[in-house]
């Protein structure tokens, strides 16, 4: 790879990661993922926004060298996961006249992380600006995306605004902006926010607003391309965050004899009548990133699981913990059950979901295969979701 143009004295110098499958040992990556850096020269002071994992620390180098460098001045760390602060500590020993400037928070998390020394770094405070000569930085302060002291930088003379993993997706393209690729890329940031942003509702809505009303030319994540047209992502994040739900069920099921796969086959055939989209995932082989897509605006959630040892599947609890963890907006949760001798499947399932803040419909609890009046349970469960999505008006 090598330093990119976005506009005049400032570059992308970060690096590609072709090859990484997993993200933080759990996230699928079907695309790779980028470790976004970004280099401005100013008139009097050179800056470096951000650095990259530690694993491409030397491509990294070289991408800095490619330009020229032989001063940095700052190095903006707007989150301290080793991801994007991970090669700090090298930039600091071949530029050693280079300060951190980042946050409080930040400051403590790489002092901890990173065993950065105290005199190494200028602490600021949300809308503090520095000068660098020609440009001016502005620190906008949007804590929850998705740690607690992540920020973003402004560009002021070049309106761009640098949001590290805010607004990121986990692609890799040697193609710098996202110029007419705007529906895979919004895809890949669908699934990112799946994945990682979505339990921060809340606090994306508040930090969209301290940026709305910036005049931005580019968006520079530290994951992914560079938005030339930001709006495109800004609207997306407003749908995704929006109480707004679609006319959909999410079935995460798993059936070890055939009985639990019977009732959600009947089921799916049942909504499909309702002209009500089904996603459907057998849990024995889950694409978490996928589950996570489909969560962001499924307006009810049905977990179908058969029983062992008295409780659910093991792979049904761990699908239940994600949905916990994840917190979308589903207004309606219900379970299917399958059982033999004996079991306490709803009220487990109820106990993994605290964060659910929406309805619990009445369950279905089956005694081994499911007979006739059990099919009607399925049916009468299917209409009971159909009447509930008339009722919030999206059926």
């Amino acid at each position: 790879m090598t330093a990119r143009k976005i506009k005049n004295d400032v570059f992308h110098v970060g690096v590609q990661d072709w090859d990484r499958e997993l993200f933080d040992e759990l996230i699928p990556l079907n695309e790779g993922t980028s470790y976004n850096s970004y280099f401005v020269k100013g008139s009097q002071k050179n800056v470096l926004i951000d650095t990259v994992d530690p694993s491409k620390t030397d491509l990294f180098i070289e991408n800095i060298k490619s330009l020229g460098v032989t001063k940095i001045d700052y190095v903006i760390s707007q989150h301290a996961e080793q991801d994007h602060s991970g090669s700090i500590p090298k930039i600091l020993e071949l530029y050693p006249e280079a300060k951190v400037v980042t946050n409080q928070k930040c400051k403590e998390f790489l002092k901890s992380l990173l065993l950065i020394d105290d005199s190494k770094f200028i602490t600021i405070n949300d809308g503090d600006e520095i000068s660098i000569g020609n440009k001016t930085l502005q620190f906008i302060f949007t804590p929850w995306v998705h740690w607690p002291e992540t920020m973003s930088t402004y560009l002021k003379e070049d309106k761009i605004l640098f949001t590290c993993d805010f607004f990121g997706s986990h692609v890799a393209s040697n193609e710098l902006f996202v110029g007419q690729k705007k529906e895979r890329v919004i895809e890949g940031a669908k699934r990112y926010y799946a994945e990682i942003m979505m339990p921060f509702r809340s606090s994306i809505k508040s930090n969209i607003k301290k940026i709305e009303n910036l005049e931005i030319d580019f968006i520079a994540p530290s994951h992914g391309q560079v938005y030339d047209e930001p709006d495109i992502i800004i609207n997306a994040y407003k749908n995704w965050i929006s109480d707004d739900v679609e006319n959909k069920v999410t079935v995460l099921y798993l059936s070890m004899h055939g009985s639990t796969k019977k009732m959600v086959e009947r089921f799916i055939d049942d909504l499909t009548k309702f002209n009500i989209v089904v996603e459907p995932f057998n849990l024995t082989n889950m694409d978490v990133g996928k589950l996570a897509i489909s969560l962001v605006d499924s307006a009810t959630v049905v977990v179908g699981t058969p029983t062992m040892l008295v409780g659910i599947h093991p792979n049904v609890a761990y699908a239940a913990y994600l949905f916990n963890a994840l917190r979308p907006k589903t207004k309606f949760l219900a379970v299917i059950n399958s059982y033999g001798w004996g079991g306490q499947a709803t009220e487990q399932i109820k106990g993994m979901v605290s964060s659910f803040k929406g309805e619990i419909l009445p369950p279905v609890m089956v005694n081994g295969y499911p007979k006739v009046e059990d099919i009607k349970m399925i049916d009468s469960l299917a209409e009971t979701v159909f009447k509930k999505h008339k009722e919030i008006r999206i059926a």
